[in-house]
C-alpha cells in the first residue's frame, strides 16, 4: 500500500529542466502541441516547474498586452 502523497513527491523528483518546462508551456499557450509530446510532458514535467512557468508566461502575457495597449493610445492609431 502506497503512503498519501507519494505520487506527488515522485512528481516533484522529476528531472526535465525549468527551460524545458517554458517550452512546454509555450507551446501549450500557442495550442499547438502533439498528443504524443503532451503524454510525454505529463511523465515527465515536475508541477512545481509547471505551475511556476504558468503563472510566469501568464504575467508577461498580460504585461505584454498592456505594453501594447498603451503604446498604440500614445501613437495616435487609436484618436478618431
Amino acid at each position: 500500500m502506497t503512503q498519501p502523497g507519494s505520487d506527488l513527491h515522485k512528481a516533484i523528483r522529476r528531472r526535465l529542466s525549468f527551460g524545458q518546462t517554458i517550452k512546454a508551456v509555450a507551446w501549450s499557450f500557442l495550442g499547438i502541441r502533439k498528443f504524443s509530446d503532451y503524454e510525454k510532458d505529463i511523465s515527465q514535467l515536475n508541477p512545481v516547474y509547471v505551475i511556476v512557468a504558468g503563472v510566469l508566461a501568464a504575467v508577461l502575457f498580460v504585461l505584454g498586452l498592456i505594453v501594447l495597449v498603451n503604446w498604440v493610445l500614445s501613437s495616435g492609431i487609436a484618436q478618431s
